[in-house]
C-alpha cells in the first residue's frame, strides 16, 4: 500500500458535456414516444416538447433503444448521443386516450416476495394501475409504491401490512400500443368541435408557444411514406403565415415502394412524391454501433450540427461531412455499400442525398429534392434554399416592430439601411456572395402606398457548393527537354 506524504492531485472525467447549441437548423420531429417513462405522460401527447438535453427528453417524453416502435428516440439518440447538438423539438402522436393506442391487460395474480411483486408486461402505464389483495383493493402511495427497473419491469413495492400480508396480488393495467398508431396519426389534423391541432397541424403552435421558427421538419419511420410525405412538403411553406422551412424524407428500403439498390432509388423517389424544393430525399438507412436509424434522423443532427459550428449560420452544406455512422444498410440489416461514381451518377443526379465511405463515412449530396426538374440556384441547392430561408424568416421577425408605424421616408431608410450593414456583415464573413436592400419607386407606386404597402427589395448570393472541383493536367514536354536535352 503506498504510503503518501505530501500534496497531491487527482482528475475525474467531466461529468457534463454541454451540448453545441444553435437555432437556424432546429429539428421538429413526429413520431411515437415511450411517454409511459416519461415524468408526466398526460402532457406529453400532441404537443411541441422543447428540448436543449438528453435528460430533459428523457424527462418529457421517455427514451428507449426500442426505435422500431419508439420513432422519436431516433432523433433524440442522434442529436445528443451522436453530434451533441441542442435544441431539439419533439411531437409525439402515441396518445393513451386513443382507444387504438393502448392495450388493456385483463387481471392476473402475481406472487409476493420479500414485500415486493414484480409485473411485467410491456409499456404500462403507472397510473393504470389497478392492484388489489383478494377483493380489496390496494391504493399506490397508501399501500404500495410503483417503480420500473431496469428491463422496464414494474416493480410492486408494498407499504402497507394489509399489502405485505398478502401472498400474491391481482394486478391489471393498460400499456402503450405503439402499433396501432398510424400514418393519420401523424398527418394529425383539427378537431372541428374542440379545436384541437394533432400531428403535423401543430407546427403552427411552434412559434407561438415557443417563440422558435421550425429549421428541419422531419419523421423518421413515417417519412418514407407518400401521404406522410406529401404533408411534410405541405407544412414547409407559410408557417404561421409568413415562415419558411425544410423538411427531410426518407425514401424506403423496402416494400413495394422502396429501393433495395441504387439503381431503384430514383423510381422509389418519384413514388414517394419527394419533388419539393423545401424538402431533402435521403436513402439509405444508416447504423451506429448496433442501433439502425433513418437517414433523417442523423442527416437532421448533422445539419443543425453544421449550423451551429457556423455561428448559427446555414451558409454551408452538410455534404461531405463526418456523419459519425459506421455502416449504411437496408431495413433487414443488409449493408450498402456505395461508391463515389454510384453516389453520384444514380442518386446525386436525381436530387438524393446519400453516405460514402471516403476514409470514414459522410454525407453526400447537396440537392433539393426538386432536382433536376428545377435548376434555379435558390431552389436547386440545399444549402441555398436554407439560407433563403433563414434570411426570410429573420427580416420578418427583425422588422415586425415596424408594421403600423407612419409609412414615412424615416421608415423607409431605417429598414433598407439596417438590412444592408446586416448584408455587409454577411458578405464580410463570406456568408454569401453579395447582399443588399433597396427600396424602389416603381415597386411602390402610390395605390400600393394608399393602401400601406410598402416594399423593398434584397438581392442576395449564397456561395453555391463547390460540388467540382477539377484539376486539368498536362504532360509538361518542355520541362522533360529541358532536364535531358538542354542541360546535356
Amino acid at each position: 500500500m503506498a504510503y503518501f506524504h505530501g500534496v497531491y492531485n487527482s482528475e475525474q472525467d467531466t461529468s457534463l458535456t454541454v451540448p453545441i447549441r444553435g437555432s437556424a437548423g432546429i429539428p421538429v420531429v413526429f413520431g411515437t414516444a415511450p411517454i409511459h417513462l416519461a415524468k408526466n405522460p398526460a402532457k406529453a401527447v400532441n404537443t411541441p416538447l422543447l428540448c436543449y438535453s438528453f435528460p430533459e427528453c428523457v424527462q418529457a417524453a421517455g427514451y428507449s433503444d426500442d426505435f422500431k416502435n419508439f420513432t422519436l428516440c431516433e432523433s433524440m439518440d442522434a442529436s445528443f448521443r451522436v453530434f451533441n447538438v441542442a435544441p431539439i423539438i419533439l411531437v409525439n402522436v402515441l396518445d393513451p386516450g386513443k382507444p387504438a393506442h393502448v392495450k388493456t391487460y385483463e387481471a392476473e395474480n402475481i406472487p409476493v416476495r420479500d414485500g415486493q411483486a414484480v409485473y411485467s408486461k410491456p409499456y404500462v402505464l403507472l397510473d393504470s394501475l389497478e392492484v388489489k389483495n383478494g377483493e380489496t383493493a390496494l391504493a399506490a402511495e397508501t399501500d404500495y409504491a410503483a417503480a420500473r427497473d431496469g428491463d422496464g419491469n414494474v416493480v410492486l413495492l408494498l407499504l402497507s401490512e394489509t399489502a405485505k400480508a398478502a401472498a400474491s396480488l391481482s394486478v391489471s393495467a393498460k400499456g402503450l400500443n405503439p402499433a396501432g398508431v398510424t400514418k393519420a396519426d401523424i398527418v394529425g389534423g383539427v378537431d372541428t368541435i374542440t379545436g384541437k391541432e394533432t400531428g403535423l397541424e401543430l407546427v403552427r403552435q411552434i412559434y407561438p408557444k415557443l417563440g422558435m421558427v421550425p429549421g428541419q421538419l422531419l419523421a423518421p419511420g413515417w417519412s418514407g411514406d407518400p401521404v406522410v410525405a406529401a404533408a411534410l412538403q405541405a407544412k414547409t411553406d407559410a408557417i404561421n403565415g409568413v415562415f419558411e422551412c425544410t423538411c427531410l424524407l426518407d425514401i424506403p428500403t423496402e416494400g413495394e415502394n422502396g429501393a433495395a439498390v441504387y439503381t431503384e432509388v430514383k423510381t422509389a423517389k418519384e413514388k414517394l412524391g419527394a419533388s419539393s424544393t423545401h424538402a431533402a430525399a435521403l436513402w439509405p438507412m444508416v447504423v451506429v454501433g448496433d442501433k439502425v436509424y433513418h437517414y433523417s434522423a442523423v442527416f437532421a443532427a448533422l445539419t443543425a450540427y453544421t449550423d451551429a459550428s457556423n455561428g448559427d449560420v446555414p451558409y454551408e452544406s452538410p455534404s461531405n461531412k463526418d456523419l459519425r455512422i459506421t455502416a449504411t444498410v437496408l431495413a433487414d440489416g443488409t449493408e450498402v455499400v456505395l461508391d463515389q461514381q454510384q453516389a453520384n451518377d444514380m442518386l446525386n443526379a436525381n436530387g438524393i442525398i446519400t453516405a460514402i465511405n471516403q476514409e470514414g463515412f459522410r454525407s453526400w449530396g447537396n440537392s433539393t429534392a426538386a432536382y433536376p426538374a428545377t435548376t434555379d440556384p435558390k431552389d436547386r441547392w440545399l444549402a441555398v434554399r436554407r439560407f433563403f430561408n433563414w434570411d426570410g424568416n429573420n427580416f420578418i421577425r427583425t422588422y415586425f416592430q415596424k408594421v403600423d408605424k407612419p409609412g414615412n421616408t424615416r421608415l423607409i431608410q431605417s429598414i433598407v439601411d439596417s438590412q444592408n450593414v446586416i448584408g455587409n456583415g454577411y458578405v464580410a464573413r463570406q456568408y454569401c456572395a453579395g447582399y443588399h436592400t433597396e427600396f424602389r419607386s416603381d415597386d411602390n407606386d402610390i395605390v400600393e402606398l394608399m393602401a400601406g404597402h410598402l416594399t423593398v427589395r434584397t438581392f442576395l448570393a449564397p456561395f453555391i457548393p463547390a460540388e467540382t472541383i477539377e484539376n486539368i493536367r498536362e504532360y509538361d514536354v518542355t520541362a522533360l527537354e529541358a532536364m535531358l536535352i538542354g542541360g546535356a
